[in-house]
């Protein structure tokens, strides 16, 4: 028994491992054992001593020695047999769970998903699981703090004397008998649990302590009815009809078009059935709008999953989603993996986003994922976007995909007007030319909001010498620091890099250093000096960084309060801001001439997602476009064929060159101290592959990144295309062989991308 505890009573023990009469077996039953390690799928290990002839279930975690260590894996199979000789194997230490944490389906996702993209079985798992079941913890829940208030109004001397302690309460009276959490308060409030304190002192506040409701924090629900289209009421018929089988949709509609109120209508009928809806969207920002939207519509609150809930609310989410208590979960990318008791549809919300693609680590697709989940689980999933992406319109041609159209804007609004402004003949004042300054202050007068967008956060992109040239570079990337005036500071937006302003050119002494370029800062304080009177708010990372802060400033938009509203990607990704009136793209030029195949199409869906912010409600809206090149082909293309006619003629350039979705494409990445050291590694790596059974697999590389130096590491990569999937195997089979072996991987590092979205 030496190595094994015994967590619980042995009759306990019995229950956990499922056994019966029929189950106890003479024989050894060798368990597969995943393991959050990048080795192989799985690993054999004895059962529990004394309990060798008792079968433990698939999806169970344990707890077992792996070398020095004591790992938390999950048992994925077992066997009569091992490749292992017995007296190599150890016993689990510990069964950790009473019931699998994976069903069985689950677990054919998870290895499906570990086979596609090449990443081994346990690490798969791992991103699948809480943080809390990762770290072999309890499936059981942990309280949280929850305050609330039993008074029913204001006190009349809190506000003059007590300004905090008057809004901290003011946010519990508006919340009622659900109270609030710490994550709620966060949002609303800077500096509020002294306040609280005092509140509770008092006798006005009171705290308890519960499970988390492991949904997003909302208000008392109440269902709202929206009439739908004649366009609406077809597209949710189409959904509707697929219901209980396999049917994918792409949900192709113009922006302001009312895609939700359609997957409110298919969701609807899903919650009556007493099944669950798998709802997943690009960014945290956008969930909690669509929770209000989604639980006023279905009397129900949905159950959220982001990264940016505590462990413990992701846990608790997680558990009732899985248990079948949550009728809707609603989550970013990784909620593609949580498990439903009972799913009935899988919605993906902006698919075309490339937010649903995993860049580190575990490079999976959520969107490639969930249309594998809806096959494995026989359910529709339905993909809606303004701006499909190219494969999925591909998968459209190919009929592998119904289509519906939603060609015309909900209710009254009706499509904004488009305008081009030459920044070469108006010259543009810190980012803004003097047409678009005059059609902010006209919509300002008209008593409209005005969203202008920058894809730059900072204040300028460099800060340059005047008198030779020198930039302030970063030490550990190729590239410049890029200048933030309100912390006095630099930093490299690659590696994190950070240094203070330097007072004199590091290579001539002259003093003479001026910033280059425009950023959302300096964009902010131009405007603020032009419209001093006007509230406005900066969305970019730099000013959400605090937890709840985006949730917060996106509440504020909506209501009114800011009538400027300046900002990165974070305030184009479907976003309905009904008092929009202006939208202004300042620099349209930043991604024109991007070395990506894929530039191009993103560009058209930015320039497309952000043009429809503004005129979404009764009155009408305007987009301005400042650029130095207005006789591009892809502005002129936008400006007469809209995004369809730029996707047909970029699927038409896709497949004349082989490239995806005409093609299937792998990329092998490598990254060490040294300049020479990727290079050496790929090019080893390439010359082992012999192409037998196509000649149609092109290799292309090794080549340094475009990057070459980031974060202090030289990285290059091997690219691998091919028409179809099967032809491409061998080859990413070749490849992993040659990176296999004594001292591989110890000098250089190395990552394998399938289907990657950024080739640089």
């Amino acid at each position: 028994m030496e190595g094994f505890s015994l967590s619980e009573p042995k009759k306990k023990l019995l229950q956990v491992c499922r056994v019966n009469r029929k189950q106890l077996v003479p024989s050894v039953i060798y368990y597969h054992v995943a393991l959050p390690v990048p080795l192989g799928d799985h690993f054999d290990y004895l059962g529990p001593p004394g309990l060798q002839g008792m079968r433990l279930s698939d999806g169970v975690r344990v707890k077992v020695p792996f070398g020095p260590r004591t790992l938390v894996g999950m048992i994925v199979g077992s066997s009569a047999s091992s490749n292992v000789h017995p007296s190599r194997l150890k016993p689990i230490i510990e069964v950790l769970d009473d019931t699998p944490l994976c069903t069985a389906g689950m677990l054919s996702l998870l290895r499906w998903a570990g086979q596609y993209y090449r990443y081994a079985l346990g690490e798969v798992i791992r991103t699948a699981l809480p943080v809390r079941l990762r770290n072999g913890l309890s499936d059981a829940g942990a309280a949280e703090s929850r305050w609330y208030t039993r008074v029913r109004q204001m006190p009349g001397s809190l506000d003059a004397r007590a300004p905090r302690q008057a809004a901290v309460l003011m946010t519990l009276l508006n919340r009622g008998d659900i109270g609030a959490s710490a994550q709620t308060l966060n949002s609303e409030h800077k500096r509020w649990r002294d306040a609280m304190r005092a509140l509770v002192e008092k006798g006005l506040a009171e705290r308890t302590k519960q499970a988390p409701a492991g949904g997003q924090d909302i208000g008392p629900v109440s269902q709202q009815r929206v009439s739908l289209n004649s366009g609406q009421v077809h597209a949710a018929e189409v959904i509707q009809r697929g219901l209980g089988r396999f049917a994918p949709v792409l949900l192709d509609g113009v922006t302001g078009s009312g895609k939700t109120e359609v997957y409110l209508a298919a969701i609807e009928q899903i919650v009556a059935s007493a099944c669950q809806a798998l709802v997943l969207v690009p960014e945290i920002g956008l969930t909690p709008q669509l929770v209000d939207r989604f639980s006023a519509h279905l009397g129900v609150m949905p159950s959220v999953i982001h990264s940016g809930l505590s462990d413990t609310e992701r846990h608790c989410a997680w558990r009732k989603a899985a248990a079948g208590e949550a009728p809707v979960v609603i989550g970013t990318r990784s909620a593609v993996f949580t498990p439903l008791l009972r799913t009935g549809i899988i919605i993906v919300d902006e698919e075309h986003d490339p937010s649903f693609k995993q860049q580190d680590g575990f490079r999976y697709h959520a969107r490639d994922v969930a249309v594998y989940r809806a096959r494995l689980e026989g359910v529709p999933v339905v993909l809606g976007s303004a701006t499909p992406s190219l494969e999925s319109l591909s998968n459209v041609a190919r009929g592998k995909y119904a289509r519906v159209v939603l060609s015309q804007r909900a209710g009254s609004a009706r499509p904004p007007s488009v305008s081009i402004i030459d920044t070469r003949r108006h010259r543009t004042t810190d980012g803004v030319s003097g047409p678009l300054r005059e059609r902010i202050s006209s919509h300002l007068e008209q008593g409209g909001q005005v969203l202008l967008f920058l894809n730059r956060r900072g204040f300028a992109p460099a800060l340059l010498c005047e008198d030779c040239g020198w930039a302030v570079p970063c030490l550990r990337c190729d590239s410049h620091l890029t200048l933030h005036a309100a912390q006095s500071s630099m930093s490299c937006h690659h590696c994190g890099a950070k240094r203070n302003v330097p007072r004199h050119c590091e290579a001539c002494g002259s003093r003479e250093l001026r910033p280059v370029g425009h950023g959302t800062e300096r964009v902010e304080q131009a405007l603020r000096q032009w419209f001093p009177d006007v509230p406005l708010i900066r969305i970019d990372r730099d000013t959400t960084r605090r937890k709840g802060a985006l949730e917060g400033h996106l509440r504020a938009i909506r209501s009114g309060k800011h009538r400027i509203l300046l900002g990165t990607q974070m305030l184009s990704k479907g976003h309905d801001f009904p008092l929009v009136t202006l939208t202004g793209i300042l620099n349209l030029d930043n991604g024109l001439y991007g070395t990506d195949f894929r530039d191009a199409e993103r560009m058209a869906q930015l320039v497309v997602q952000v043009a429809g912010r503004a005129g979404r409600a009764d009155r009408p809206g305007e987009v301005l476009l400042q650029t130095h090149q207005p006789d591009h082909p892809l502005i002129q293309s936008l400006l007469h064929s809209g995004y369809p006619g730029f996707a047909r003629a970029a699927l038409a350039e896709r497949e004349a060159a082989g490239l995806p979705p005409f093609s299937h494409m792998a990329l092998l990445r490598a990254e060490a101290a040294g300049r020479e050291e990727p290079m050496r590694m790929l090019e080893a790596v390439r010359d082992g592959v012999s192409i037998v059974e196509t000649s149609r697999v092109r290799q292309l590389g090794p080549v340094p990144a475009a990057m070459e130096r980031r974060a202090g590491r030289f990285r290059a990569q091997l690219m691998a295309v091919a028409p179809r999937r099967g032809e491409l195997e061998p080859v990413i089979d070749q490849w992993l062989a040659g990176l296999q072996g004594p001292g591989k991987g110890r000098r250089v590092r190395w990552s394998l991308d399938i289907d990657p979205t950024d080739v640089l």
